[in-house]
Protein backbone atom coordinates (compact mmCIF):
# COMPACT_ATOMS: atom_id res chain seq x y z
CA UNK A 1 0.00 0.00 0.00
CA UNK A 2 1.69 3.48 -1.38
CA UNK A 3 0.74 6.78 -1.07
CA UNK A 4 0.17 6.68 -4.80
CA UNK A 5 -2.14 4.01 -4.72
CA UNK A 6 -3.94 5.07 -1.65
CA UNK A 7 -4.50 8.23 -3.78
CA UNK A 8 -6.35 6.77 -6.93
CA UNK A 9 -8.22 5.20 -4.36
CA UNK A 10 -9.04 8.59 -2.44
CA UNK A 11 -9.54 10.10 -5.68
CA UNK A 12 -12.47 7.45 -6.60
CA UNK A 13 -13.86 8.38 -2.92
CA UNK A 14 -14.34 12.09 -4.15
CA UNK A 15 -16.29 10.93 -7.21
CA UNK A 16 -18.41 9.21 -5.47
CA UNK A 17 -19.10 11.56 -2.54
CA UNK A 18 -19.97 14.04 -5.54
CA UNK A 19 -22.63 11.71 -6.54
CA UNK A 20 -23.89 11.65 -2.98
CA UNK A 21 -24.32 14.79 -2.46
CA UNK A 22 -26.34 14.87 -5.70
CA UNK A 23 -28.67 12.36 -4.09
CA UNK A 24 -29.07 14.04 -0.86
CA UNK A 25 -29.92 17.14 -2.67
CA UNK A 26 -32.53 15.30 -4.50
CA UNK A 27 -35.69 16.00 -2.58
CA UNK A 28 -37.33 13.14 -3.85
CA UNK A 29 -34.91 10.60 -1.41
CA UNK A 30 -36.69 12.02 1.51
CA UNK A 31 -39.82 9.91 0.44
CA UNK A 32 -37.85 6.34 0.90
CA UNK A 33 -36.40 6.59 4.20
CA UNK A 34 -34.23 3.22 4.00
CA UNK A 35 -32.20 5.15 0.93
CA UNK A 36 -31.65 8.34 2.35
CA UNK A 37 -30.89 6.72 5.58
CA UNK A 38 -27.66 4.47 3.71
CA UNK A 39 -27.20 7.44 1.88
CA UNK A 40 -26.31 9.89 4.43
CA UNK A 41 -24.27 7.09 6.21
CA UNK A 42 -21.85 6.51 3.93
CA UNK A 43 -22.20 10.28 2.92
CA UNK A 44 -20.98 10.61 6.12
CA UNK A 45 -18.25 8.19 6.58
CA UNK A 46 -17.02 9.14 2.86
CA UNK A 47 -17.28 13.28 4.42
CA UNK A 48 -14.93 11.89 7.93
CA UNK A 49 -12.07 10.36 5.67
CA UNK A 50 -11.71 13.34 3.01
CA UNK A 51 -11.44 15.37 5.42
CA UNK A 52 -8.72 13.35 7.39
CA UNK A 53 -6.95 12.34 4.14
CA UNK A 54 -7.12 16.52 3.53
CA UNK A 55 -5.64 17.12 6.94
CA UNK A 56 -2.70 14.27 6.65
CA UNK A 57 -1.34 15.47 3.01
CA UNK A 58 -1.60 19.10 4.68
CA UNK A 59 0.99 17.63 7.75
CA UNK A 60 3.04 16.39 5.21
CA UNK A 61 3.51 19.28 2.92
CA UNK A 62 3.94 21.32 6.27
CA UNK A 63 6.72 18.81 7.15
CA UNK A 64 8.39 19.12 4.28
CA UNK A 65 8.23 22.98 3.78
CA UNK A 66 9.80 23.27 7.52
CA UNK A 67 12.24 20.82 6.42
CA UNK A 68 13.59 22.98 3.72
CA UNK A 69 13.16 25.87 5.62
CA UNK A 70 15.73 24.57 8.04
CA UNK A 71 18.00 23.98 6.10
CA UNK A 72 18.90 27.56 5.66
CA UNK A 73 18.11 28.83 8.66
CA UNK A 74 21.02 30.54 10.52
CA UNK A 75 19.52 31.39 13.98
CA UNK A 76 19.81 28.24 15.59
CA UNK A 77 16.93 29.70 18.21
CA UNK A 78 14.80 29.44 15.28
CA UNK A 79 16.20 26.29 14.00
CA UNK A 80 14.95 24.37 17.22
CA UNK A 81 11.67 25.91 16.91
CA UNK A 82 11.35 24.49 13.48
CA UNK A 83 12.42 20.87 14.23
CA UNK A 84 10.25 20.93 16.92
CA UNK A 85 6.68 21.91 15.02
CA UNK A 86 8.48 19.01 12.92
CA UNK A 87 8.14 16.44 15.37
CA UNK A 88 5.14 17.25 16.47
CA UNK A 89 3.39 17.58 13.08
CA UNK A 90 5.28 13.77 12.52
CA UNK A 91 3.24 12.46 15.36
CA UNK A 92 0.23 13.69 13.87
CA UNK A 93 0.92 12.41 10.82
CA UNK A 94 1.38 8.80 12.23
CA UNK A 95 -1.88 9.41 14.14
CA UNK A 96 -4.01 10.68 11.47
CA UNK A 97 -2.57 7.82 9.07
CA UNK A 98 -3.78 5.31 11.56
CA UNK A 99 -7.36 7.14 11.13
CA UNK A 100 -7.30 7.24 7.57
CA UNK A 101 -6.36 3.66 7.35
CA UNK A 102 -9.46 2.88 9.69
CA UNK A 103 -11.81 5.10 7.75
CA UNK A 104 -10.44 3.59 4.46
CA UNK A 105 -12.79 0.46 5.63
CA UNK A 106 -15.71 -0.08 3.44
CA UNK A 107 -18.96 0.70 5.93
CA UNK A 108 -20.75 -2.81 6.98
CA UNK A 109 -24.56 -2.72 6.68
CA UNK A 110 -24.73 -3.36 10.25
CA UNK A 111 -22.17 -1.10 11.34
CA UNK A 112 -24.55 0.96 12.91
CA UNK A 113 -27.08 -1.55 14.20
CA UNK A 114 -28.06 -2.58 17.99
CA UNK A 115 -26.74 -5.86 18.49
CA UNK A 116 -27.42 -9.11 20.50
CA UNK A 117 -24.38 -10.74 21.85
CA UNK A 118 -24.80 -14.49 23.66
CA UNK A 119 -22.08 -16.09 25.46
CA UNK A 120 -22.07 -20.04 26.40
CA UNK A 121 -19.47 -22.22 28.23
CA UNK A 122 -18.21 -25.00 25.13
CA UNK A 123 -15.43 -26.99 27.05
CA UNK A 124 -13.81 -26.99 30.13
CA UNK A 125 -17.09 -26.94 33.01
CA UNK A 126 -17.23 -24.96 35.91
CA UNK A 127 -14.08 -22.72 35.22
CA UNK A 128 -15.39 -21.87 31.68
CA UNK A 129 -18.98 -21.35 33.16
CA UNK A 130 -16.47 -18.68 35.35
CA UNK A 131 -15.12 -17.02 32.28
CA UNK A 132 -18.39 -16.54 30.62
CA UNK A 133 -19.18 -14.35 33.85
CA UNK A 134 -16.12 -12.25 33.40
CA UNK A 135 -16.26 -11.46 30.19
CA UNK A 136 -19.71 -10.61 30.10
CA UNK A 137 -18.83 -7.93 33.32
CA UNK A 138 -16.06 -6.92 31.17
CA UNK A 139 -17.95 -5.80 27.74
CA UNK A 140 -20.37 -4.07 30.33
CA UNK A 141 -18.07 -2.54 31.43
CA UNK A 142 -16.61 -1.20 28.39
CA UNK A 143 -19.88 -0.57 26.63
CA UNK A 144 -20.45 1.61 29.66
CA UNK A 145 -16.97 3.23 29.19
CA UNK A 146 -17.99 3.80 24.80
CA UNK A 147 -21.74 6.03 26.15
CA UNK A 148 -23.63 2.38 25.18
CA UNK A 149 -26.50 1.17 26.77
CA UNK A 150 -26.52 -2.68 28.20
CA UNK A 151 -29.30 -4.93 28.80
CA UNK A 152 -29.70 -8.68 30.28
CA UNK A 153 -31.81 -10.26 28.12
CA UNK A 154 -31.76 -13.95 29.50
CA UNK A 155 -29.28 -15.39 31.83
CA UNK A 156 -28.99 -18.58 33.36
CA UNK A 157 -26.28 -18.78 36.79
CA UNK A 158 -23.89 -21.57 37.19
CA UNK A 159 -21.92 -22.86 40.01
CA UNK A 160 -19.70 -21.43 42.23
CA UNK A 161 -20.45 -18.24 40.29
CA UNK A 162 -20.06 -19.05 37.09
CA UNK A 163 -22.98 -18.71 33.87
CA UNK A 164 -24.15 -21.38 32.03
CA UNK A 165 -25.60 -18.71 29.96
CA UNK A 166 -25.89 -15.21 29.32
CA UNK A 167 -27.85 -13.03 26.30
CA UNK A 168 -27.88 -9.40 26.58
CA UNK A 169 -28.11 -6.32 24.17
CA UNK A 170 -25.93 -3.32 23.55
CA UNK A 171 -27.11 -0.21 22.10
CA UNK A 172 -24.94 2.42 20.76
CA UNK A 173 -23.20 4.41 18.46
CA UNK A 174 -20.89 2.26 16.50
CA UNK A 175 -21.55 -0.93 18.11
CA UNK A 176 -21.84 -3.37 15.80
CA UNK A 177 -18.24 -2.56 14.21
CA UNK A 178 -16.62 -3.18 17.18
CA UNK A 179 -18.56 -5.84 18.82
CA UNK A 180 -18.20 -7.87 15.67
CA UNK A 181 -15.00 -8.92 16.00
CA UNK A 182 -15.73 -10.66 19.18
CA UNK A 183 -17.90 -13.68 17.56
CA UNK A 184 -16.39 -17.36 17.62
CA UNK A 185 -14.69 -19.16 20.17
CA UNK A 186 -12.58 -17.59 23.07
CA UNK A 187 -10.05 -19.73 24.80
CA UNK A 188 -8.84 -19.37 28.50
CA UNK A 189 -6.11 -20.92 29.62
CA UNK A 190 -5.04 -19.99 33.64
CA UNK A 191 -4.65 -22.20 36.80
CA UNK A 192 -8.01 -22.40 38.61
CA UNK A 193 -8.39 -21.39 41.93
CA UNK A 194 -10.24 -25.26 42.60
CA UNK A 195 -6.31 -26.42 41.57
CA UNK A 196 -4.19 -27.53 44.52
CA UNK A 197 -1.47 -28.58 41.79
CA UNK A 198 -1.03 -25.62 40.13
CA UNK A 199 -1.67 -27.09 36.61
CA UNK A 200 -2.64 -24.98 33.55
CA UNK A 201 -6.18 -25.51 33.20
CA UNK A 202 -7.58 -24.95 29.25
CA UNK A 203 -11.35 -23.94 28.90
CA UNK A 204 -13.57 -22.09 26.14
CA UNK A 205 -16.55 -20.40 25.53
CA UNK A 206 -18.71 -19.40 22.88
CA UNK A 207 -19.75 -15.64 21.70
CA UNK A 208 -22.28 -15.04 18.74
CA UNK A 209 -23.04 -11.14 18.42
CA UNK A 210 -26.33 -10.79 16.43
CA UNK A 211 -27.26 -7.58 14.82
CA UNK A 212 -30.39 -6.53 15.85
CA UNK A 213 -33.52 -6.43 13.06
CA UNK A 214 -36.11 -3.78 12.78
CA UNK A 215 -39.57 -5.19 12.67
CA UNK A 216 -40.43 -3.64 9.22
CA UNK A 217 -37.03 -5.54 7.57
CA UNK A 218 -37.68 -8.88 9.02
CA UNK A 219 -41.77 -9.48 9.02
CA UNK A 220 -42.44 -12.47 10.92
CA UNK A 221 -45.97 -13.84 9.79
CA UNK A 222 -47.97 -14.71 13.14
CA UNK A 223 -48.78 -18.31 11.46
CA UNK A 224 -45.06 -19.08 11.39
CA UNK A 225 -44.76 -19.49 14.82
CA UNK A 226 -44.88 -21.94 17.87
CA UNK A 227 -45.02 -20.78 21.38
CA UNK A 228 -44.41 -23.44 24.38
CA UNK A 229 -44.55 -22.41 27.38
CA UNK A 230 -42.83 -23.79 30.84
CA UNK A 231 -41.50 -22.99 34.57
CA UNK A 232 -38.53 -21.26 35.01
CA UNK A 233 -35.55 -23.15 36.18
CA UNK A 234 -33.30 -19.65 37.26
CA UNK A 235 -33.38 -17.55 39.93
CA UNK A 236 -36.77 -14.90 39.54
CA UNK A 237 -38.64 -14.64 42.95
CA UNK A 238 -41.64 -16.19 43.93
CA UNK A 239 -43.30 -17.05 40.70
CA UNK A 240 -40.32 -19.17 39.62
CA UNK A 241 -41.46 -23.09 38.91
CA UNK A 242 -44.96 -21.95 39.99
CA UNK A 243 -46.43 -20.09 36.73
CA UNK A 244 -45.29 -21.18 33.05
CA UNK A 245 -43.63 -17.87 32.47
CA UNK A 246 -40.71 -19.31 30.28
CA UNK A 247 -41.42 -19.22 26.72
CA UNK A 248 -39.92 -20.63 24.22
CA UNK A 249 -40.22 -19.68 20.50
CA UNK A 250 -40.35 -21.64 17.97
CA UNK A 251 -39.72 -20.56 13.27
CA UNK A 252 -41.63 -22.99 11.93
CA UNK A 253 -40.24 -22.39 8.46
CA UNK A 254 -36.37 -22.56 9.46
CA UNK A 255 -36.37 -24.55 12.96
CA UNK A 256 -34.75 -21.66 14.56
CA UNK A 257 -35.69 -22.24 18.49
CA UNK A 258 -35.26 -19.21 21.55
CA UNK A 259 -36.60 -19.46 24.99
CA UNK A 260 -36.24 -16.59 27.34
CA UNK A 261 -36.80 -16.71 31.50
CA UNK A 262 -35.64 -14.01 32.44
CA UNK A 263 -38.13 -11.97 33.51
CA UNK A 264 -41.11 -13.09 35.68
CA UNK A 265 -43.78 -12.29 33.08
CA UNK A 266 -44.97 -14.61 30.17
CA UNK A 267 -45.75 -11.03 28.31
CA UNK A 268 -42.12 -9.72 28.67
CA UNK A 269 -40.33 -13.33 28.52
CA UNK A 270 -42.73 -13.87 24.82
CA UNK A 271 -40.66 -9.98 23.86
CA UNK A 272 -37.38 -10.41 24.50
CA UNK A 273 -37.89 -14.27 22.56
CA UNK A 274 -39.09 -12.44 19.48
CA UNK A 275 -36.82 -9.88 19.57
CA UNK A 276 -33.65 -12.74 19.86
CA UNK A 277 -35.24 -14.97 17.35
CA UNK A 278 -35.25 -11.88 14.47
CA UNK A 279 -31.73 -11.51 15.15
CA UNK A 280 -31.24 -14.93 14.62
CA UNK A 281 -33.32 -14.91 11.00
CA UNK A 282 -31.44 -11.54 10.32
CA UNK A 283 -28.18 -13.36 10.91
CA UNK A 284 -29.27 -16.48 8.90
CA UNK A 285 -30.64 -14.47 6.11
CA UNK A 286 -27.50 -12.92 6.03
CA UNK A 287 -25.07 -15.56 6.16
CA UNK A 288 -27.07 -17.12 2.88
CA UNK A 289 -26.12 -14.35 1.40
CA UNK A 290 -22.78 -13.82 2.16
CA UNK A 291 -22.38 -17.89 0.94
CA UNK A 292 -23.41 -16.72 -2.42
CA UNK A 293 -20.58 -14.59 -2.81
CA UNK A 294 -18.22 -16.95 -1.04
CA UNK A 295 -15.68 -17.59 -4.06
CA UNK A 296 -15.35 -13.44 -4.22
CA UNK A 297 -15.03 -13.49 -0.13
CA UNK A 298 -12.43 -16.45 0.06
CA UNK A 299 -9.10 -13.78 1.64
CA UNK A 300 -11.56 -12.24 5.02
CA UNK A 301 -9.85 -13.30 7.91
CA UNK A 302 -12.43 -15.81 9.81
CA UNK A 303 -15.48 -17.43 8.67
CA UNK A 304 -17.20 -16.03 11.47
CA UNK A 305 -18.45 -19.48 12.37
CA UNK A 306 -18.95 -20.04 16.14
CA UNK A 307 -16.92 -23.13 15.92
CA UNK A 308 -13.67 -21.23 15.33
CA UNK A 309 -11.33 -20.32 17.42
CA UNK A 310 -10.22 -16.99 17.54
CA UNK A 311 -8.60 -15.48 20.49
CA UNK A 312 -6.45 -17.12 23.53
CA UNK A 313 -6.60 -15.50 26.71
CA UNK A 314 -3.19 -16.53 28.23
CA UNK A 315 -3.32 -15.48 32.04
CA UNK A 316 -0.05 -16.69 32.93
CA UNK A 317 1.44 -14.70 30.48
CA UNK A 318 -0.57 -12.24 30.58
CA UNK A 319 -1.31 -12.22 27.09
CA UNK A 320 -4.48 -12.25 24.92
CA UNK A 321 -3.48 -13.18 21.25
CA UNK A 322 -6.18 -12.70 18.47
CA UNK A 323 -5.06 -15.38 16.03
CA UNK A 324 -7.16 -13.95 12.46
CA UNK A 325 -4.95 -11.02 13.07
CA UNK A 326 -1.80 -11.91 14.77
CA UNK A 327 -2.66 -9.05 17.18
CA UNK A 328 -1.24 -9.53 21.02
CA UNK A 329 -1.92 -7.65 23.97
CA UNK A 330 -0.05 -7.81 27.21
CA UNK A 331 -3.16 -6.36 29.66
CA UNK A 332 -5.64 -8.88 30.87
CA UNK A 333 -6.08 -7.34 34.15
CA UNK A 334 -7.54 -4.27 32.07
CA UNK A 335 -9.19 -5.78 29.42
CA UNK A 336 -11.20 -7.77 31.86
CA UNK A 337 -11.99 -4.16 33.36
CA UNK A 338 -13.50 -3.52 30.57
CA UNK A 339 -10.02 -1.64 28.85
CA UNK A 340 -10.46 -3.34 25.21
CA UNK A 341 -10.19 -0.14 23.27
CA UNK A 342 -6.25 -0.66 22.74
CA UNK A 343 -7.15 -4.21 21.21
CA UNK A 344 -10.07 -3.06 19.27
CA UNK A 345 -8.03 -0.60 17.72
CA UNK A 346 -5.18 -2.52 17.15
CA UNK A 347 -7.17 -5.56 14.92
CA UNK A 348 -9.36 -2.81 13.08
CA UNK A 349 -5.89 -1.51 11.72
CA UNK A 350 -4.99 -4.93 10.87
CA UNK A 351 -8.43 -5.67 9.52
CA UNK A 352 -7.87 -2.52 7.95
CA UNK A 353 -4.70 -2.96 5.96
CA UNK A 354 -6.14 -6.07 4.94
CA UNK A 355 -9.04 -4.58 3.60
CA UNK A 356 -7.08 -2.06 1.83
CA UNK A 357 -4.85 -3.97 0.29
CA UNK A 358 -7.82 -6.00 -1.16
CA UNK A 359 -9.43 -3.01 -2.33
CA UNK A 360 -6.37 -1.46 -4.05
CA UNK A 361 -5.46 -4.58 -6.29
CA UNK A 362 -8.82 -4.35 -7.76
Amino acid sequence: MNPAEIANYINAQRERFSQLEKRLSDPAIFTKQNEYREVSREHQKLSSLLKLYDRWNSAISEIKENEEIVKVEPDEEMRQMILSEIDKLKAETSEIENKVKIALIPPNPNDNRDIIVEIRPAAGGDEAALFVGELYRAYSKFAESKGWKCETLDFNAGTLGGIKEVVFSISGNDVYSYMKYEFGVHRVQRIPTTEAGGRIHTSTITIAVLPEAEEVEMEIKPDDLRFDYFRSSGPGGQNVNRTDSAVRVTHIPTGISVASQQEKSQHKNKAIAIRILRARLLESKQQEEATKQADSKRKQIGTGDRSERIRTYNFPQNRITDHRFGVSVFNIPGVMNGEFEPMFQAIMMADSERIINDLLVK
